[in-house]
C-alpha cells in the first residue's frame, strides 16, 4: 500500500509532540490489516466475506497517514501570543433554567452571524443541547485576523431579561448564560505525557450522513493530571477530531500555566465566568427596555434585534476603546439593577 507509513515516518511522528498520540491507532490498523490478509491467503473460503473489511481497513489506514503527514506540513497562521488568530468560544446556560439554554444558544447564534459579518470562520466543536431546546453547553472555533483581539472582552456572565412566551402571568424573568473566550496557539512548549491522557471514542450524534452515525469519529481527551476534559466531534475523521482537540487541550493547559504564574487561585475559565450567579453580570440584554448595558463601562445601545443578528461592531468597539484608554470598571457589577 504506497499511502503506508514508512518505518523511518513512524519512528519521526512517534518523536513528534503534534503526532506521537496517533500513532498507536494508525499500528493497530495496520496489525489489523495484515492479520485479515493472512486470514484471507489461508482459507479463500474467507476471502469474500473479508474483502469488503479489507477495503475498509485499507481506506483508514490511506486516511490515517494522511491526517498525520497533514498535521506536521501544517503552517497554519494562528497570530502571536499577542493577537492570535484562533480561538475557543464555549457558552453555557447559568441561572434560569429552559430560559437560560434558549438565552446561550442566541448568544451563540449572535457570535456566529458576526463572524460571518467580518469574513472569520465559524465551526461548531461541541454541543450538549437542552431537553426544551437551546445549548446546556458548546464550543466553537472562530478564526480570522482580528478575532480574539475582538471577542475577548465577551467573556464572562450575560443576563437576559424578558417575559418567556411560556410565561401567561406577564413577568420578567432574569436568566444568565455564561461565555469563555480562550486563544488556539500552537503551544510547542506545552510537553503532553501520553501516559497522562484518557481518550475516550464515541459516535457523533445528530444529521452527518452514515459515517457521523456508524463511525466512532467523536474524540473526548481527558487530561488526567489537572482534570482538563476536552471533546470534538466536528470533523468526519477520528483523527482530525483528535488534532483539534490536542490543539484545545494545549491552549488550555497553556492558560492554566499563565494563571498559576500570576495567581494561585482560580483557572482563567473560572476568572471569566464567576459563578454564573444573576448578580455576576458584565452586561444585560433588557428585552423589554430594547437596550443592551455593558456594566464595566456603563454603556447602553438599543435594537437588541440588530445586535442579536450579528451587529456587534459597536459594542466591540466601545470595548477596545475603554481598554485602551483604561476606563474599564470591574466585570462584576454587584448590584442586581440596571
Amino acid at each position: 500500500m504506497d499511502n503506508k507509513l514508512t518505518d523511518q515516518e513512524i519512528e519521526d511522528f512517534i518523536k513528534d509532540e503534534r503526532t506521537k498520540y496517533l500513532i498507536p491507532s494508525y499500528i493497530e490498523l495496520v496489525r489489523k490489516m495484515e492479520e485479515t490478509e493472512k486470514m484471507s491467503a489461508i482459507d479463500e473460503s474467507m476471502r469474500e466475506l473479508v474483502a469488503e473489511e479489507l477495503v475498509a481497513l485499507s481506506e483508514q489506514i490511506k486516511v490515517s497517514a494522511d491526517d498525520i503527514r497533514r498535521i506536521t506540513a501544517k503552517h497554519e497562521d494562528a497570530g502571536d501570543t499577542e493577537h492570535p488568530n484562533r480561538l475557543m468560544i464555549e457558552v453555557r446556560a447559568g441561572a434560569g433554567g429552559e430560559e437560560a439554554a434558549l438565552f446561550a444558544q442566541e448568544l451563540a447564534e449572535m457570535y456566529e452571524r458576526y463572524a460571518a459579518r467580518v469574513g472569520w470562520e465559524f465551526r461548531k466543536i461541541d454541543e450538549s443541547q437542552a431537553e426544551m431546546g437551546g445549548y446546556k453547553e458548546a464550543s466553537f472555533e472562530v478564526s480570522g485576523a482580528g478575532c480574539f483581539d475582538s471577542l475577548q472582552y465577551e467573556m464572562g456572565v450575560h443576563r437576559i431579561q424578558r417575559i418567556p412566551a411560556t410565561e401567561k402571568s406577564g413577568r420578567v424573568h432574569t436568566s444568565t448564560a455564561t461565555v469563555a473566550v480562550m486563544p488556539i496557539l500552537d503551544h510547542k512548549e506545552i510537553i503532553i505525557n501520553p501516559a497522562d491522557l484518557d481518550m475516550e471514542f464515541s459516535r457523533s450524534g445528530g444529521a452527518g450522513g452514515q459515517n457521523v452515525n456508524k463511525v466512532e469519529t467523536a474524540v473526548r481527551i481527558i487530561h488526567k493530571p489537572t482534570g482538563i476534559a476536552v471533546r470534538c466531534t466536528s470533523e468526519r475523521s477520528q483523527h482530525k477530531n483528535r488534532d483539534k482537540a490536542m490543539s484545545i487541550l494545549r491552549s488550555k493547559l497553556a492558560e492554566t500555566e499563565r494563571e498559576k504564574a500570576n495567581s494561585a487561585h482560580a483557572s482563567t475559565r473560572q476568572r471569566q465566568i464567576g459563578t454564573a450567579d444573576r448578580s455576576e453580570k458584565i452586561r444585560t440584554y433588557n428585552i423589554l427596555q430594547d437596550r443592551i448595558t455593558d456594566h464595566r463601562i456603563k454603556r447602553s445601545w438599543h435594537n437588541i434585534e440588530k445586535v442579536f443578528a450579528g451587529n456587534l461592531e459597536p459594542i466591540v468597539e466601545a470595548m477596545n476603546e475603554a481598554v485602551s484608554f483604561g476606563s474599564v470598571a470591574s466585570a462584576v457589577d454587584n448590584d442586581d439593577t440596571d
